[in-house]
This record gives structure tokens, C-alpha cells and sequence, in this order.
């Protein structure tokens, strides 16, 4: 299975709404999981080891809580780092979610295992970095998935359980947020 790219706003926001449908947004009982996979957003060029956001990045973070706000989730995962913290702290103040920290050096195989086992329904949002996110996607939908530049901070997405496995839709995200 390869992914499809469909690029805009509207269809990664359809496509996760519909997969979340169901009272108060939860998915429905019995579906199986959702899970968002982003890289964290833009970064300081300061040589760091542990760079924050910088203010692109910190725009796309509020914009990635605009984009949630109509999914109701179940968990957020992001690694030690600053900028994957900051990534997702605009998503958990708005959904009054503590972000639970994940080892970035964990083999994306074993994640998976992980966080489909923590989480056999509801919509989990996970943050990464370029060198890891195309490896958790992968192991999570079982398919190829395209490497990710180190320029690269607008891929969301998103694996849903479908009655054949698990499907997997890739879409973008702007920083300033959707467009009028």
C-alpha cells in the first residue's frame, strides 16, 4: 500500500471528522484507532542541541490546535525535545491533555506496537522529527512512506482503521493557519 496525497486544509479536515464522527467527536466504539502523526513545527536556527520554536513554528503550532479543534482525542504523544513539547502544547491546553513523552530512538516498530496497544480506539495525536516520522507512519499503516526533508513541517498524517487495515491519507498544513 502506498499513500495518497491529496494536498489542502479541507480534505485532511474531512477525512479526520468523518473518521471521528460520533458523539462529542469521539470515534465511534468498535472503529479502532486514529492516529495524527506531524513533525514538529519550524525551529530556531541557534546551534542547539535543544532548539525551541521559532515564530513560523510557532504559528503552525496554534494552527495545528485550530486544525484539532473539532477532534476530540484520546492522547498526545511528543518526544523530550522542546520543539515537539511546543508543537503540541497549543492542541493539549485546548483539549486539557498532558502530552506524554515517547524516546525518539524507540524503533518506530515498537512504537507502533506501543501506542496501538495503549490505544485500541480513539484519535491519537503523535509529534516527531523528520528522521522518525516517515518510520512511525510506516510501521503504523504497514506501507511505504516517502522520507521527509529536513525542510519539510506541514506533513500531517493521519492512519485510520478501515475494514481492510489500516488506511493512511497525508495532507498539508499552512503555519499562518487557513486561509478566509
Amino acid at each position: 500500500m502506498t499513500a495518497r496525497l491529496r494536498p489542502g486544509l479541507t480534505a485532511l479536515l474531512a477525512f479526520v471528522l468523518i473518521g471521528c464522527a460520533g458523539a462529542r467527536g469521539d470515534v465511534t466504539a468498535g472503529q479502532g484507532p486514529t492516529f495524527i502523526v506531524v513533525r514538529h513545527a519550524e525551529k530556531l536556527a541557534a546551534p542547539a542541541d535543544d532548539p525551541d520554536l521559532d515564530t513560523r513554528g510557532q504559528a503552525r503550532a496554534e494552527s495545528l490546535a485550530r486544525l484539532l479543534a473539532g477532534t476530540r482525542l484520546a492522547a498526545i504523544y511528543a518526544t523530550g525535545y522542546r520543539r515537539t513539547r511546543a508543537t503540541v502544547a497549543p492542541v493539549a491546553a485546548r483539549q486539557a491533555l498532558t502530552p506524554r513523552t515517547y524516546d525518539a530512538r524507540l524503533p518506530a516498530s515498537a512504537f507502533a506496537a506501543q501506542l496501538r496497544g495503549a490505544h485500541p480506539e480513539g484519535t491519537v495525536l503523535v509529534a516527531g522529527h523528520s528522521n522518525t516520522v516517515p518510520d512511525i507512519v510506516a510501521a503504523l499503516c504497514g506501507c511505504e512512506t516517502e522520507p521527509m526533508p529536513e525542510t519539510e513541517y506541514d506533513r500531517v498524517s493521519v492512519i485510520r482503521s478501515g475494514p481492510d487495515g489500516p488506511v493512511l491519507e497525508v495532507s498539508r498544513y499552512e503555519a499562518a493557519g487557513p486561509r478566509p
